[in-house]
C-alpha cells in the first residue's frame, strides 16, 4: 500500500477513535487475500497497568461476528449433505422447542423465535449449559410467525451451534477450531481472552470516565458471540469470504451466504441479512459482512466481494464507534485512492462447443442482446449501450445454467434444427432468435405482439 492511503486510512480511524471516544480501536484493511494496513488509536489494556498500544495481534472481543463463523460451519454441513437448508430444526435438535423453524429461517433471523433466551441478560451474566437454556424454553414465546420479517435472534445461533455440535459429534468450539481456524490460520480467535487482550470498558456520557465491563464464558450462547481475536486474524476471514477457499468453502456457497433472504421494515431497502451475513449498500457498492456488540466491545467486518476487499475494526467501548460504517469507510478510501486494477485478460485457451453455439448477437422481440465468453462464463449485454443483463455459466453436466440476473438458477436451452444448427434460445419461457421475431421460432403471441420493454417485463415478471 502506498504511504499515502495509509495516512489517509489512520486519519479516518483517529477522527472514528476521538469521535466515538473509545479506549482504544484498531482497524485494518485487506486485499487480494492479505491484510495491507493496520492501524491504531488509544490505550487497550486496564487503565492501572500503564502503557498499552494496541497492534494488530491484541485481542478483542468480537461479539456477533461470531455468527458468522457459525453459519460457516452450518454451509459445510449442507455441503456434505449432512442437513438440508429446509430441515426442520426437530430433525437435528428433537427435544428442543421451536422445532418446526427451518435452518435457513435460523440462519437468517426470520424464524421468528424469541432475540434472547429465556433468563437474565445473557451477555451480562455466567453463561450456563446449553442443556439449561433448552429446558427453559417454550414455543409459545416466540416473537412471531415464522417468514414474517427479520427478527434477530441471538438464540436461534445458540440452537444452530448445538446442531453443529450434535451432528459432528464434537463441541461446537472444538468443530470450529478444526474446520476453519486451523485451515485459515486464525491462531488468535479463542473462547477466552488470551494475552495481550484489550479490557472491555463503558464510557460515561458527560464524564469521559471508564467502568470496566464483565466478560463471561457464554457457554451454551457461545456460538452466537462469545469470541475474542484480532484485526490479523478477522483479516485472514475477510479475506475467505472475499475469495474463498475450497478447503473451507465453495466461492458458490458464500456467494450464497452472501444473497439477500430476509428483510425488516426498518431496513428501508438499504441493506438485508443473508445466511449468517449481514449485508450493506452504500455508495451504490454491496458489502457483505456483520457487527458485533457485547458489553464493553464493539467490532466490525465487511468485504466488497467484486474488489475482493475487506475491512475490519475492533474497540474496547460499548458505543460511540461505528461498527459498520468505519469498515466501509475505509474500503471507500483505499479504493478512492488506489483503484483496483482489472485483472489482466488472456485469451480463451479453450472453448466448449456447447458455449461457442450461443455466442454472438441474439434478438428477444426487437431487443438485441449479445452473448460473449468472459472469465468462463457468459456475459449477455444489451447491444445498444452494453448493460450487463445476465450471466451464464456452463454446468459440470454440460448444462448452460442462470448465474446472476433475472435468470438466476434457470436453465438456457439451446433448440436445434433438424441439421443440428440452433434455430432459437429458450429461457423460462423467453425465446431468443437470431433475427427479431424469426417466424420460425415459437414466439408466444406471435410477431405482431411487440414485447415489452426489457426493464419493465423484468420487473412485471418479478411480480
Amino acid at each position: 500500500m502506498l504511504p499515502g492511503t495509509g495516512y489517509r486510512l489512520l486519519a479516518l480511524l483517529a477522527a472514528e477513535q476521538a469521535h466515538g471516544r473509545a479506549p482504544s480501536t484498531v482497524a485494518g484493511v485487506v486485499r487480494d487475500g492479505g491484510l495491507v494496513w493496520s492501524g491504531s488509536r488509544g490505550r487497550a489494556v486496564d487503565r492501572d497497568s500503564g502503557d498499552g498500544q494496541p497492534t494488530a495481534n491484541t485481542q478483542y472481543r468480537i461479539g456477533s461476528i461470531t455468527k458468522v463463523m457459525t453459519a460457516v460451519l452450518v454451509m459445510q454441513l449442507r455441503d456434505e449433505g449432512l442437513l438440508s437448508l429446509s430441515d426442520r430444526l426437530d430433525q437435528h435438535l428433537p427435544d428442543v422447542a421451536y422445532g418446526s423453524r427451518t435452518i435457513r429461517e435460523l440462519l437468517t433471523h426470520s424464524s421468528g423465535i424469541p432475540a434472547e433466551p429465556p433468563g437474565s441478560w445473557w451477555e451480562r451474566s455466567p453463561g450456563v449449559p446449553f442443556g439449561e437454556i433448552a429446558s427453559k424454553l417454550d414455543d409459545s414465546s416466540a416473537a412471531m410467525p415464522p417468514g414474517t420479517q427479520h427478527h434477530y435472534s441471538n438464540l436461534g445461533y445458540a440452537l444452530l451451534g448445538e446442531a453443529v455440535a450434535r451432528l459432528r459429534g464434537k463441541p461446537w468450539f472444538e468443530v470450529l477450531s478444526e474446520r476453519l481456524l486451523e485451515p485459515l490460520g486464525m491462531r488468535r480467535t479463542s473462547m477466552l481472552a488470551e494475552p495481550p487482550f484489550a479490557v472491555g470498558y463503558s464510557v460515561d456520557a458527560f464524564s469521559g470516565l471508564l467502568t470496566k465491563e464483565p466478560s463471561h464464558d457464554s457457554m451454551g450462547m457461545a456460538p452466537a458471540g462469545q469470541l475474542w481475536s484480532t484485526v490479523e486474524d478477522l483479516g485472514r476471514l475477510a479475506g475467505f469470504l472475499a475469495d474463498p477457499v475450497d478447503e473451507v468453502l465453495s466461492d458458490d456457497s458464500v456467494r450464497e451466504m452472501a444473497t439477500g433472504q430476509s428483510w425488516s421494515p426498518d431496513d428501508h431497502a438499504s441493506g438485508a441479512y443473508g445466511l449468517g451475513l449481514r449485508l450493506a449498500v452504500a455508495a451504490e457498492r454491496s458489502y457483505a459482512g456483520h457487527t458485533g456488540s457485547v458489553p464493553g466491545f464493539l467490532a466490525g467486518l465487511f468485504v466488497d466481494r467484486e474488489r475482493k476487499t475487506g475491512a475490519v475494526m475492533l474497540a474496547n467501548a460499548g458505543s460511540g464507534i461505528r461498527a459498520q460504517g468505519l469498515p466501509i469507510d475505509l474500503l471507500s478510501e483505499l479504493e478512492k485512492s488506489e483503484p483496483t486494477i482489472a485483472p489482466e485478460w488472456t485469451p480463451t485457451r479453450e472453448l466448449p462447443s456447447v458455449v461457442a453455439d450461443v455466442l454472438g448477437v441474439w434478438f428477444w422481440g426487437n431487443f438485441a442482446v449479445v452473448f460473449r465468453y468472459e472469465d468462463g462464463r457468459i456475459a449477455v449485454r444489451a447491444l445498444a449501450d452494453g448493460a450487463l443483463w445476465c450471466t451464464f455459466t456452463l454446468s459440470s453436466e454440460g448444462r448452460i445454467d442462470g448465474y446472476s440476473g433475472y435468470f438466476t438458477g434457470e436453465m438456457l436451452t439451446a433448440v436445434r434444427r433438424q441439421d443440428g444448427s440452433v434455430g432459437h434460445l429458450e429461457v423460462a419461457t423467453f425465446i431468443l432468435t437470431r433475427t427479431p421475431y424469426d417466424p420460425e421460432a415459437p414466439i408466444p403471441g406471435g410477431s405482431a405482439q411487440a414485447p415489452r420493454g426489457p426493464d419493465a417485463s423484468l420487473s412485471e415478471k418479478r411480480g
